[in-house]
């Protein structure tokens, strides 16, 4: 039937991955996991050559169980969940699995309409897992954990479409006047995957788009952008060591750009220039040349008047950690 029926057969085995859910079954048993594995391993495989069909069901599996759960995203943590509750809170567990494990056994950005549609509906669906503020319940915080991981996987083949919807946020944030705004896609900068290219595709676009946003936007993509840069040197670290000892040249012109658009915007804010600080010394260790002329400048080597304003950073920063 596989052979014959592909497509048919896939569904089947979709709907019988669903069936087998704790919130459909109830508590798990040992037979129960084992043949839930069955089916998630046979779903990876598929997904190799039916990914659109796959991804697009795990999805649907994913938002129908979602809305089922929802209500108990508020719970305290002191109060254990109902055993419904935890049927949907593991099933959400093991669908998101199951999304990430299928995401990263796929290539590098498809060019195919299908499946690009169907990742910027999963890609939707995901972020309101990120978006899930109460850390304090731990059942909340392994599901962020779990879409974050998704996220990460999504991001490495299809970045594309991940780098598509911060770019349009940003630009939503840059005209609009909301006093509250969401903030959750200019968040998913903390969650993609990321190499040096991505990384100045990254700041090229907030350079463009940062002197326009107001209020506490910037904060948030700064923080964001720290912790991007973070990822980078974990997940890349042979990229950042290469920047180390053969600085690259379009990175190092985005690290000094951004940095100037920091420091001109927020100089006269001390609350504000605190928080750009990490950021800051974040693009100095990025852009090698600057940061060994800064620290030649305190043995008494002569200071290029482009690199005043690292100095003087550089100066408060060891004013506050002294």
């Amino acid at each position: 039937m596989g052979t014959q029926k592909p497509g048919e057969w896939a569904n089947t085995l979709i709907a019988r991955f669903e069936e087998q859910l704790p919130y459909k079954t109830g508590a798990q048993n040992l037979h129960s996991r084992i043949n839930e594995e069955q089916c998630k391993a046979c779903l990876v495989q598929i997904s190799r050559h039916r990914f659109s069909l796959v991804i697009s069901g795990l999805t649907k599996i994913l938002q129908r169980v979602n809305e089922l759960y929802q209500p108990t995203l508020g719970t305290c943590v002191t109060r254990p969940l109902t055993e419904i509750e935890k049927g949907y809170h593991d099933s959400l567990v093991i669908v998101l699995d199951t999304l990430e494990i299928c995401l990263s056994s796929q290539p590098k950005d498809t060019a195919k309409y299908e499946e690009a549609m169907n990742v910027k509906i999963l890609l939707r669906e995901v972020c309101q897992f990120i978006d899930i503020r109460n850390e304090a319940n731990i059942h909340n915080t392994l599901l962020r954990q779990l879409a974050s991981k998704v996220l990460f996987a999504l991001s490495l083949n299809f970045f594309n479409a991940v780098f598509n919807r911060i770019s349009a946020r940003l630009q939503e944030l840059a005209t609009s006047s909301d006093e509250n705004p969401d903030y959750i896609d200019i968040e998913l900068i903390q969650h993609i995957n990321i190499d040096i290219l991505r990384l100045i595709r990254l700041f090229t676009e907030c350079i463009q788009k940062f002197k326009l946003l107001r209020k506490y936007t910037p904060i948030v993509l700064v923080m964001s952008l720290e912790k991007a840069v973070w990822n980078w040197m974990d997940t890349y670290p042979q990229e950042f060591l290469q920047v180390q000892s053969r600085p690259n040249d379009e990175l190092s012109k985005c690290c000094d750009t951004l940095f100037d658009i920091l420091q001109d915007s927020y100089s006269e804010n001390k609350k504000t220039r605190v928080a750009m600080w990490p950021l800051q010394i974040m693009l100095l260790i990025l852009n090698p040349k600057v940061l060994e002329e800064i620290v030649n400048a305190d043995s008494g080597a002569p200071l290029q008047s482009k690199a005043f304003k690292e100095k003087t950073l550089h100066r408060c920063c060891k004013e506050r950690t002294e």
